[in-house]
């Protein structure tokens, strides 16, 4: 028979070739004597550095530890290491964190302390209590939250990441929504179950860059409001209902200047210019509805949410393919 695991690291690694093995060992000696017992689940989602062979070194050095490691086919998003990660995590507790030692295990055992003594909470999820980033940056990831709280039915919380603590059936929650395009943020919070949130500060890269560039994080942003809102698509409505309305005033004061009060209505730069007006938004609109029907594209294609090529200390491959 097993043993009990207490506690699952979820590590998504992308080009982390210079700080997998800084936070294996990072994590051992934070935890040592203080977490009764850990897995570590690597996911290497694609890298095209050396990541799979240093996390091959690990799991082949350290055989006296709970370790399991997916390597995928290709890149397929942190989206998805986050989802295969989950997917092999037995522990009663699950923790996703960064292998850049930006967030701290010591942070994990606190979020672990807090699940411990208060039963009341599911989840313990740290938030950046002050951004380092730059201020053009800060100033779009506000207006993103206070965007996407406007138009979803599901509460965002500024500046909460996917660095978090759960219990098992929140873990469960989350894998049975088994959709393509995952937004691991709005599930977290979809799913429900009670939260606290912590602010935490973010440690400098132990090495290498962001994987995120500005076009990513817009197309990030554009992802979640549309995997959590159909506000898009009613605004169309709204847009287009009022367009009508004010055409048809337009209409009446036309007839009313001209067969009533007979004044000659120029009309050739109005109407050019409601022309360009109306097709920009009906362009706009139709680009909205793309993204729409691109994702149910994709979806009703039942493709895998990711595929492996190698696994190690995981018992039975196939679970690891999904």
């Amino acid at each position: 028979m097993k043993a009990k695991i207490k506690l699952s690291l979820v590590v998504p690694c992308y080009n982390e070739e210079d700080n997998v093995e800084l936070f294996f060992e990072e994590v051992k000696k934070c935890f040592q004597e203080k977490m009764e017992s850990y897995e570590f689940v690597f996911v290497n989602d694609g890298s095209k550095d050396q990541t799979m062979k240093k996390l091959r070194k690990i799991y082949g050095e350290n055989t006296q530890d709970h370790i399991k490691i997916i390597g995928f086919s290709r890149n397929f998003g942190k989206e998805a290491a986050i989802y295969a990660g989950m997917k092999q995590a037995v522990g009663e507790y699950t923790t996703v964190i960064d292998a850049d030692l930006q967030q701290r295990p010591e942070v994990v055992l606190s979020m672990v302390e807090i699940l411990d003594k208060e039963e009341a909470y599911d989840c313990v999820a740290a938030f950046q209590d002050k951004r380092k980033e730059g201020k053009v940056l800060s100033f779009f990831k506000k207006a993103f939250y206070k965007i996407i709280n406007l138009v979803a039915d599901t509460r965002f919380v500024s500046g909460a990441s996917d660095f978090r603590t759960f219990r098992s059936n929140m873990r469960e929650a989350i894998l049975s929504m088994s959709e393509y395009h995952r937004f691991s943020k709005g599930i977290f919070s979809w799913v429900g179950f009670e939260t606290k949130y912590i602010p935490y500060d973010v440690q400098e890269r132990n090495a290498g860059t962001s994987k995120w560039s500005f076009r990513k994080l817009y197309k990030y942003a554009i992802d979640g409001i549309v995997s959590f809102s159909i506000a898009p698509l009613k605004l169309a409505m709204y847009v287009g209902t009022l367009a009508a309305f004010l055409a048809v005033v337009y209409m009446f004061l036309v007839v009313l200047q001209k067969m009533i009060l007979g004044i000659d209505v120029p009309g050739h730069a109005t109407v050019v210019t409601l022309i360009l007006f109306m097709g920009g938004v009906q362009l706009f609109f139709l680009g909205v509805l793309g993204e729409y029907i691109s994702k149910m594209y994709i979806q009703v294609k039942n493709r895998p949410i990711y595929l492996t090529r190698e696994t190690y200390g995981i018992d039975d491959k196939e679970e690891a393919d999904t």
